[in-house]
């Protein structure tokens, strides 16, 4: 059983930084995707940034790019998520998603395994 642990959430200001955290545990994946996605109150949940565990390619929502980073340790099965610039609208819970296969990386559903979700709150 995979479990998934978040950290890092927060109350910050607008134009501050947060750096998100996701430890996963209980198997190793060589293919696996690692991936960020948020929800605001009342929305669906929204695809925000994506690394492969192997290779290390990256993919981001087009709201986040050069303000988010995605990156993984594989030593510690971490990701990270450094999130700079934020703005009001990047307040959200922030969930760690685990593909174990080779699905879409911006696809909800395509992922196995989620974490219990960390609240960034961001104020104008």
């Amino acid at each position: 059983q995979v479990q998934l642990v978040e950290s890092g959430g927060g109350l910050v200001q607008a134009g501050g930084s947060l750096r998100l955290s996701c430890v996963a545990s209980g198997r190793t994946f060589s293919s696996a995707t690692m991936g960020w996605f948020r929800q605001d109150s009342g929305k669906e949940r929204d695809f925000v940034a994506a690394i492969r565990w192997s290779g290390g390619s990256t993919y981001y929502a087009d709201s986040v790019k050069g303000r988010f980073t995605i990156s993984r340790d594989n030593a510690k099965n971490t990701v990270y998520l450094q999130m700079n610039s934020l703005k009001a609208e990047d307040t959200a819970v922030y969930y760690c998603a685990l593909d174990t296969g080779w699905g879409s990386p911006l696809t909800p559903r395509d992922y196995d395994y989620w974490g219990q979700g960390t609240q960034v709150t961001v104020s104008s």
